[in-house]
Parts: C-alpha cells; structure tokens; sequence
C-alpha cells in the first residue's frame, strides 16, 4: 500500500461488484474499531475451522458465508458498530466523484448489518494471507 492514497485503492474498485467495494471500503474504515489481540485471534481462529470444515479454506471469502457470519457474531458489540460507522463517515470525502464508491458507502451507511457483516471478512481476509 506504500504510496497508494485510500482513494487510490477505492477508485480501482470502482467498477468492482458492489460486495469487493464494501469489502474495501469496511477494511478502511474498520481500523478505528477496538478490538483486543486475544479476543480478535480466538474468533479469527473459530471462523478458520469453519471456513477449512467448508471445504477449500483458501477459496475466496463470502462475506455472508458461514466463517464470516461467525465471526460477525462473535465480535459484535455496539460500541464496536459505532467506531465502524465512524471510520464509514470518515470516508465520505474519499468516496467523492466516485458514483459506485459513493452509492456503495450511502448503502453501508444506511444499514448497520451490513456493514458488520462486511468488515468482519477483514480480519478473516488478513489471517488468511498471513498463512
């Protein structure tokens, strides 16, 4: 990422489908929300015997998969939803001129699950290109 702006990375998604630019748009906004090592590890670990019990653990991750929902469960807490929508705010001006950045963000902005749903594939993501 050295060198790429955030709106770098969100214009060459720009003609994505809609779940690759939540997807992006969530991992950025999503790195203002507190969560602590132990915890986060212990719920990533869960969510990668469910994803490996599904059959290919390195097959692209569905946001709405079984691992993801899992961890989404796992990790949710008001406070947690609240730092998220705060980092989605706070994309608002990286999102300008963009039409389907911009569409994307108002739908994630709009509703709360979705944007947890979404942000919990991150740390799924993260972990699995690690190994």
């Amino acid at each position: 990422m050295a060198g790429e702006t955030i709106r770098d990375w969100i214009r060459s998604l720009e003609r994505a489908e809609p779940s690759e630019q939540w997807t992006i748009l969530c991992f950025f906004a999503g790195r203002g929300v507190a969560i602590e090592e132990e915890e986060l590890n212990a719920s990533v670990r869960r969510a990668e015997l469910l994803l490996a019990a599904g059959g290919d653990p390195h097959r692209p991750l569905d946001p709405f998969g079984r691992a993801a929902t899992a961890l989404a469960d796992d990790l949710d807490a008001l406070e947690r939803r609240a730092q998220l929508r705060a980092g989605l705010e706070s994309l608002r001006d990286e999102v300008a001129g963009l039409r389907g950045a911009r569409e994307s963000l108002a739908l994630l902005l709009s509703d709360d699950d979705l944007a947890w749903q979404t942000f919990a594939t991150s740390p799924l993501a993260e972990a699995l290109a690690d190994e």
